[in-house]
């Protein structure tokens, strides 16, 4: 996709829903230019505490805050972190914000200054023609050959970890999975062999960027005082630090005459801008840093999920293994197999949309203007709300079940009721690879064992990322 065009929130049609509420908002189709700002309402929203406004509500516990604020209706204001935000629960809004007038919002102030701790030229943190430049590089390195060129990876490091695992063990599905997809970042981004010591300074650091930047850890710094001491942030600069050094010494090797990788790394390393430039080590790291960011614990996250969710539903349980008999026999699922695992792949976007891993996305206008009657400043963060809308009946029957089936049948939904990868021009780069390393992922797993619940209920909290908690479940090899 070129940096011009535009794209729907997901690459998939609507599914199953119940009909569209007609009373809820609808999003401007005007431009900013033909907004009459005077006649639009102020945004209602809960006021918090003097000074810090919400911030210590979303730091104890994010999700009923996000619930409590939809009782203002479908734009809600309210002030954390020492920003004015509105929350948006409409995917007509996120629409009109992504889609099309995408070209008048921009990242703005709260996520950039979040990409400047961990990734500040990051494409997924950069603005304008530095990530019109980068987004134009990058893309050759996600189109479906690339994707798929993975594969076999993908599935050989599931197999072998499920050698791993003793018939009947307990295991906690979240650090399980966030291994597993650590692993595969370490060999597509890098190419560097899991048991190399330099395999072991990638993942330290992608553990340290998680613990470093978690809500509550921002929510502490902005009300303490800087010259309080912070161990957390003395070892991300100590990571970070070796990663760069890595980085630095693995772009040399990668720019020799005879290299000819194809994982991130050498790419990146080897390519050239039009103008005969290219990127700066530092830059090679901070893009390297941004896929690990945005492609390790979102993997995990919603691989544990669904595996969780497998081991407390049977028979959707049963549904899925009918389907990966039917379509890899006896066989590893490879490639090929993608277009035949309908069923695995509505089991994952299902366990997306209970449990989003990104469950916001922050935009923030470039003038003041105004979004289904309501004002917005300039000033003002919009925070498009991933998790209320996956979970709202308006869009979803039934919205707290697990039904994968809803996924398999034609509905009439708003285009972005659904919105894990984001979308419009700035959607997830990633989101192919990531969507092929699920479902090999899942059919390779799900071939060899079998799940039993042990985790009673999920008690999801806010991390970098939603974090699903320890979410324990036996295995039971077949």
């Amino acid at each position: 996709m070129s940096e011009s065009e535009t794209e729907p929130c997901t690459d998939t049609e609507p599914d199953s829903a119940t009909e569209t509420d007609t009373h809820s908002l609808q999003a401007d189709d005007t431009s900013s230019s033909e907004i009459d700002l005077s006649t639009a309402d102020r945004l209602p929203g809960p006021r918090g505490l003097p000074l810090i406004g919400s911030t210590l509500s979303i730091a104890r516990d994010p999700f009923s805050f996000v619930e409590s604020a939809r009782e203002y209706g479908d734009i809600a204001s309210y002030r954390a972190y020492g920003t004015e935000f509105a929350l948006v629960f409409d995917p007509h809004i996120v629409e009109t914000v992504l889609v099309s007038r995408s070209d008048e919002f921009r990242k703005g102030e709260f996520e950039t200054a979040f990409g400047k701790l961990v990734a500040p030229e990051g494409i997924a943190f950069t603005e304008d023609s530095q990530w019109r430049r980068q987004r134009k590089l990058l893309q050759s390195s996600f189109t479906p050959d690339h994707v798929r060129a993975a594969a076999d990876e993908i599935v050989a490091e599931a197999n072998a970890f499920v050698d791993d695992w003793d018939d009947g063990e307990r295991v906690a599905l979240r650090d399980t999975m966030s291994t597993y997809t650590l692993r595969i970042l370490t060999r597509t981004l890098f190419d560097l062999p899991l048991e190399d010591d330099r395999a072991t300074i990638v993942r330290r650091a992608a553990n340290a960027v998680n613990t470093y930047a978690s809500p509550k850890r921002l929510a502490l710094g902005s009300i303490l005082p800087s010259w309080l001491p912070d161990r957390v942030e003395r070892e991300y600069e100590d990571a970070m630090a070796d990663l760069e050094t890595l980085t630095t010494e693995l772009v040399e090797t990668r720019r020799s005459a005879d290299s000819t990788g194809e994982d991130l790394l050498s790419i990146l390393a080897r390519a050239v801008y039009p103008d005969g430039s290219r990127l700066s080590p530092e830059t090679v790291r901070d893009q390297l840093v941004t896929f690990l960011f945005a492609g390790h614990e979102t993997t995990a996250t919603t691989l544990a999920i669904a595996c969780w969710l497998l081991a407390d539903n049977p028979q959707v349980h049963a549904e899925l293994e009918r389907e990966l008999a039917a379509v890899c026999g006896d066989r590893k699922p490879n490639a090929g197999d993608l277009a035949s695992l309908d069923y695995t792949e509505a089991v994952l976007r299902e366990a997306m949309r209970l449990y989003p891993p990104v469950t916001g996305i922050y935009r923030e206008p470039l003038t003041d203007t105004a979004l289904a009657g309501f004002r917005i400043s300039s000033g003002t963060t919009l925070h498009l709300s991933v998790y209320g809308i996956h979970r709202d009946d308006r869009w979803w029957e039934d919205p707290e079940a697990f039904c994968p089936e809803r996924w398999l049948v034609d509905a009439d939904r708003p285009e972005c009721a659904y919105f894990p990868f984001g979308g419009g021009p700035r959607h997830c780069l990633g989101m192919r690879f990531a969507m092929v390393e699920l479902q090999l992922a899942l059919a390779s797993i799900l071939r060899r064992v079998e799940f039993e619940c042990v985790t009673p209920t999920l008690e999801p909290s806010l991390g970098v990322t939603l974090d699903p908690g320890s979410v324990e479940t036996r295995f039971r090899k077949r």
